[in-house]
């Protein structure tokens, strides 16, 4: 069994973060550059709020634009941390890794919902220093966690679907023959399918146009763009929950039945011993 927990197990999923959440708080300087806006009053008013969140307002854009050099880095370098991240995740003792692409991706992203974990944990630390210590709290802390922790939940659920370990009741299920299983999942996978694209084909509008578009931001002092942002994700991640739905369908067709109890089997006795670590 390949172990896990090197170093590249770390700082790629990090670096993806950390170039991701660049492009995500410089996003309107994109869609300044590459985007038309019909109204000049809106191109003004994106703008505006675009050079108050500039992190690098003295780098100049690149030709004559709002995009300066590191974003256009950050948007070279985040697919290549993806790419090495997804050829390079291992499945831990407990997981399940899945021979596709869109499998690997799904690990990659399992371990990204870590790392933001990790920083979601260290900014509500350093803000109970600043606030009981210091007694100098954040304005920029509380929004900070609450979009963290909206990108958590919604990537951990494509994760949770990639390791089928999403809530499931089992009592008609284990009792049914293989074929009427197989009809199960099937139907299962449809309504999943339909409730993605129902969902995508109904809010399209509403939030690529109103919400992203015009970069409809939070409303409190720190004012970050949390309706602009994850809303689109919601329409993103669903897509991809139902994709992985359809690949699972396809994965598992020729398995034999599985039996649910209570007591772990022998399986899940030795994945828990490699888990621990134990041989």
């Amino acid at each position: 069994m390949q172990k896990t927990g090197g170093i590249i197990e770390w700082l790629v999923p990090l670096a993806f973060v950390g170039t991701m959440s660049w492009l995500i708080w410089h996003l309107p300087a994109f869609l300044l550059d590459w985007i038309p806006y019909k109204s000049d009053s809106l191109r003004a008013q994106i703008e505006a709020i675009y050079l108050i969140s500039d992190v690098t307002p003295n780098l100049s854009g690149i030709f004559g634009g709002h995009i300066d050099i590191i974003d256009l880095s950050a948007l070279i370098l985040a697919p290549i941390f993806a790419f090495i991240g997804a050829r390079t995740v291992r499945a831990a003792g407990m997981e399940y890794l899945g021979a596709s692409s869109i499998d690997r991706a799904a690990l990659f992203i399992g371990r990204v919902t870590m790392m933001m974990i990790a920083l979601m944990t260290t900014v509500m630390l350093y803000e109970v220093f600043l606030r009981y210590i210091i007694e100098k709290p954040t304005e920029w802390a509380n929004e900070m966690t609450l979009w963290f922790a909206s990108f958590v939940f919604l990537m951990s659920g494509f994760y949770a679907m990639q390791q089928r370990s999403h809530i499931r009741i089992f009592l008609v299920y284990d009792i049914a023959p293989r074929w009427l299983q197989r009809v199960f999942d099937t139907i299962s996978t449809l309504l999943i399918v339909m409730f993605a694209f129902f969902l995508v084909y109904g809010s399209y509008k509403q939030v690529f146009v109103n919400k992203l578009y015009r970069w409809e931001l939070y409303g409190s002092a720190f004012n970050p763009p949390i309706p602009a942002t994850l809303q689109p994700m919601i329409l993103i991640v669903i897509t991809l929950v139902a994709s992985q739905a359809v690949l699972n369908l396809f994965a598992d067709w020729n398995k034999e039945p599985e039996v649910h109890t209570d007591e772990p089997d022998q399986e899940e006795i030795e994945m828990l011993k490699r888990a621990v670590g134990q041989d």
